[in-house]
């Protein structure tokens, strides 16, 4: 069991396989922003491997590949199939805006993801254009219906709720994923960088007592390692999920840390601390010596984010981040 050094299991790895994304969504990242990362600092798939294989065998059991957009790195189902195959690898999954997932999710499918996270903020053509930045809804709900077809064992739509959503923009999100037969999840806006602290915030709690009430939802539990807290509907069609890192943060069972795509391990979302794993691969180390540090790393790991008292701390973007 690999524990940091407040005793908190650690066994969930957001893997960042690439920074940039195919959307300028309001709150992720700035209108004709350019500020990439070289692909030659990147984490080859190599490195990749290696780097999962030695944190697997620590007691890290489930990765979750993101980005940016993960699916505009060449050959990402290749680079799946290779970490699903690795010994400790209990659970392989993937988040996506769903722009490529039509093209892509039998692939996926068949190289040991099993698990998939769609980001979609509202069904209304006109808001997710004005989200996005691109007249997109109609691929990504193709792309849903492709990865519905592969059988994926679960997948999550994300809702980043913002000040402007109606109660009827998320009933009808409510509704689509309740007959879809997806699961539903809630998300708080955070403060990452400007395009967060900008978005605007929305606490969830009054929102989930409503769909309680309107849905005759109780507590349930969902499959998955992330901190949403769920309801269900008693006949099993809704699945609502809610994650609030701001009205009620959910650090003291925090299990997971992130890895961008140029090798920079973060320990928290909501501190600026990272620990180059990048130069530590390419300085010819051995297994024994990535995997000492990154134990010594954990030990240093947060009690908990400051996005409450000290929103204004993380400058870099949450694409920039992984996930």
């Amino acid at each position: 069991m690999l524990e940091d050094g407040l005793g908190r299991r650690v066994e969930y790895l957001r893997l960042s396989v690439t920074d940039r994304c195919d959307l300028r969504c309001s709150y992720c990242m700035p209108p004709g922003f350019k500020g990439y990362e070289e692909p030659g600092n990147w984490l080859t798939f190599d490195e990749i491997e290696r780097l999962v294989a030695v944190l697997a065998g620590l007691g890290v059991k489930r990765i979750r590949m993101t980005g940016g957009e993960p699916l505009l790195r060449r050959n990402v189902p290749e680079l799946a199939q290779r970490l699903a195959r690795l010994p400790g690898v209990e659970d392989l999954s993937l988040s996506t805006n769903g722009t490529r997932l039509k093209q892509h999710a039998a692939a996926l499918r068949a190289a040991g993801v099993t698990r998939l996270n769609v980001s979609l903020d509202s069904l209304d053509p006109e808001r997710v254009h004005k989200i996005t930045g691109r007249d997109v809804l109609p691929q990504i709900l193709a792309g849903l219906e492709a990865a519905r077809a592969q059988s994926f064992q679960v997948i999550k739509i994300n809702m980043v709720v913002l000040p402007e959503v109606s109660d009827a923009d998320i009933d009808a999100m409510v509704e689509y994923c309740g007959a879809q037969g997806f699961v539903l999840r809630f998300i708080e806006m955070m403060p990452v960088g400007d395009t967060g602290r900008r978005a605007g915030y929305v606490d969830l709690r009054p929102v989930r007592e409503r769909l309680r009430s309107r849905f005759g939802l109780v507590d349930g539990m969902v499959p998955g390692g992330g901190p949403a807290r769920y309801l269900v509907s008693p006949d099993g069609r809704h699945r609502l999920g809610f994650i609030t890192p701001i009205s009620q943060h959910f650090c003291e069972t925090c299990n997971r840390v992130r890895l961008s795509v140029e090798g920079m391990l973060y320990l928290c979302l909501g501190q600026e601390d990272t620990v180059d794993f990048r130069e530590l691969l390419r300085s010819g180390c051995d297994d024994e010596q990535i995997a000492a540090r990154f134990r010594a790393t954990l030990q240093v790991k947060p009690a908990r984010h400051e996005f409450r008292e000290r929103p204004e701390r993380v400058v870099r973007f949450m694409s920039s981040t992984g996930g």
